[in-house]
Parts: C-alpha cells; sequence; structure tokens
C-alpha cells in the first residue's frame, strides 16, 4: 500500500496538474509569509521578541517530545503514538513525586530548588524510561515480523490505555502544576526583553538534545542505534544485540518526554490527562517536518514548529493555530516527504 501511494504521488507531481498543484502551494506560503512579516512589522520589536521567546520555549518542549518519534522510527520504522502520552505520564508522576522531594510551592525557592528539582527529573526521566520499555517489551517485540498495520493499532491502544489509567488517577481535570520558574523579564536592549521562565526552559531543553546528540554519535551504544537503524540486519551479523538496542532507544526516547513532561508543567502550571494526545501530534508534525528518523531534523522541525505556533496565537487567531499546524503536516507530506534534513533512502 505504502509503494502504491508513493509511485500515485511521484505520479501526480510530475504532471502538469501536479506543476500547477506546486506553484499553488508555493504561493500560498509566500502570501502567508508576507501576511505574518506585515503583522510582524505592526505590532513592533517588543512584541515580536516576546512571541518569539514563547514560540522558542513551546517548540524546545516540542522537539524533545519528537525527538522520541523519530529515533523509533528511525530504528523500527514504528510510529509510537504513545509517545505523547507516555510526556504527559512525566507531567503526573513527578506532580505526584514533588511532595516527597519537599518541593512545595511557596516553601522552597532560589539555590535550594537545584538539588531537588535535579532529583525530580532524573527519577521521573528513569520511571518514564522503565514503562516505555515495558510497552515495548509487551506490545511492540511480539509485532515485530507482523504486517505494519498491527504495531501502529496497537501504538493507537497503548496511547488510549495510558490515558484511561492517569483519567482515572487524576480526573479528567486541569492540575494545578507548582511554579518554581523565575518570573522576571531579561532585558535586551531598549524595551525588548524575554522571560526569564522561557530561557530557563531552552536552556534545559538544548542541554539535553546536546547530551542526545553527543551520546548517539560517541558511545558505543549510539552507534548500535545507528548500525541498526542503516540495516538491521546487518547489524545482527555483526554481533549486536538488536532487542537491547531496540529498547535502549525507546528507554532514552522516553526519558526525554518524561523531562518534557515536568519542563512543560514548569512552564505552563497546568496539567490534564489527555495534553499527551494534542502534543503528540504537534511533536509528530514537527519530526516529518524536519525530517522523519533524523535526530537534528527532529529538534529544528519542533523549534520551526513552536515559532509558527506562537506567530499564528500571537498576531491572528488562536482558532487557525491547529489547522495551520496539520497544513504544515499535509504540505511536507505531498511536497517533501522527507522533510527539511531528511534524505531518500531505499526501502528495507
Amino acid at each position: 500500500m505504502a509503494t502504491m501511494v508513493q509511485r500515485l504521488r511521484a505520479s501526480v507531481i510530475t504532471t502538469p496538474t501536479g506543476s500547477l498543484i506546486n506553484m499553488v502551494g508555493i504561493a500560498v506560503v509566500v502570501v502567508a509569509v508576507v501576511a505574518a512579516a506585515q503583522r510582524i512589522h505592526q505590532q513592533g520589536a517588543t512584541y515580536f521578541f516576546q512571541t518569539m521567546g514563547f514560540g522558542l520555549a513551546e517548540g524546545a518542549i516540542f522537539a524533545l517530545v519528537a525527538l522520541g518519534y523519530t529515533m523509533v522510527y528511525g530504528i523500527i520504522e514504528l510510529i509510537n503514538f504513545a509517545h505523547g502520552d507516555v510526556f504527559t505520564l512525566g507531567a503526573f508522576f513527578s506532580l505526584a513525586l514533588m511532595p516527597t522531594l519537599g518541593l512545595t510551592e511557596g516553601k522552597i525557592s532560589g539555590a535550594a530548588l537545584i538539588l531537588p528539582l535535579l532529583g525530580l527529573f532524573i527519577v521521573t526521566m528513569l520511571f518514564c524510561a522503565l514503562v516505555n520499555v515495558v510497552i515495548e517489551r509487551v506490545a511492540y517485540r511480539p509485532l515485530r515480523r507482523a504486517p505494519r498495520l498491527a504495531p501502529l493499532i496497537t501504538a493507537i491502544g497503548m496511547s488510549a490505555l495510558l490515558e484511561g489509567v492517569m483519567n482515572v488517577w487524576r480526573g479528567p481535570f486541569n492540575l494545578h502544576y507548582p511554579d518554581f520558574l523565575p518570573e522576571y523579564q531579561i532585558p535586551l536592549g531598549g524595551d525588548v526583553t524575554i522571560s526569564a521562565k522561557a530561557v530557563t526552559v531552552i536552556v534545559v531543553a538544548v542541554v539535553l538534545m546536546v547530551a542526545l546528540t553527543l551520546f548517539v554519535n560517541r558511545s558505543k551504544l549510539g552507534k548500535a542505534m545507528r548500525a541498526t537503524a542503516q540495516d538491521r540486519d546487518a547489524a545482527q551479523l555483526m554481533g549486536i544485540d538488536i532487542n537491547r538496542t531496540i529498547s535502549a532507544t525507546f528507554f532514552i526516547g522516553a526519558a526525554l518526554a518524561g523531562a518534557g513532561g515536568i519542563i512543560y508543567g514548569l512552564y505552563y502550571n497546568s496539567v490534564q490527562a489527555f495534553d499527551g494526545f494534542q502534543y503528540g501530534l504537534y511533536a509528530f508534525t514537527a519530526a516529518v517536518f524536519g525530517g522523519i528518523g533524523n535526530i537534528p531534523g527532529a529538534a529544528l522541525g519542533g523549534m520551526l514548529i513552536g515559532i509558527i505556533f506562537a506567530i499564528s496565537d500571537g498576531y491572528f487567531s488562536v482558532a487557525w493555530t491547529q489547522v495551520l499546524i496539520f497544513a504544515i503536516l499535509i504540505f511536507v507530506l505531498v511536497f517533501r516527504p522527507t522533510g527539511l534534513l531528511g534524505m531518500r533512502v531505499p526501502e528495507k
């Protein structure tokens, strides 16, 4: 089916009608960019930089979740739709863990927050990673040789299961998440400022993404992950433990999602059982936009989707933001299915 759709798409876009579709697509993008530029100019630099700060913080969260999608797809070609709910599970688990670590809003601040928050990140990331490894072992590994539709349906089922567990655990309500991040504005010159909270989120996310990149590029396990992604059978013949490598990929992706859940809670001070579904779709769009299976592409896609999200909310209408984000997903799949940093590879 995938091959047939690919051939159909190729035949359509090489016809004169396809050329017209390409021109219309380019025209739509140009009109959108011009309209955004006009509104940005009208609102001034101060509002623009505030919007960019929000967009980069939002994009950093998208990127952390998108990395899990792209790592799993790159190694076993599975869209793990439960990944967004692992992100929400990280927020829920960390919220329950806070009193144990002495993180009580209004009673702790400043440097005293560093060690408890570090412990919160480590324990939550480990918990989410172990949950995801169990999901891979129980739900995905038995279907590894099955038709691709089977694990995809299973992923949707696991997503619904996790949402149901969180719904039963804390209810379908917006839960308050304690606010421990600084609220002041950092001056950038003149009247231009950026939120210290946004800067904190961006810095933490960038540190995690850089650590992941270094791990994948320089560690022995990272090299095994890249070899498995390139050719699973050849990697196995070279002595690489495929099951261990795939489990490690799920472990690392979920750890980043758990960190993203904490960052999301600290930034928005609110969390709800079904947040993961929406954020998972945004992160999936970011992964496709940057190049599914490409780690730097997922990070770039997340940041760009976050900026587009913020510009749409800030300069146009919140009601159109979801329409715009998923229109981008459709445009990328039609006109550049490999994404911004992806490359065409032969079918495995």
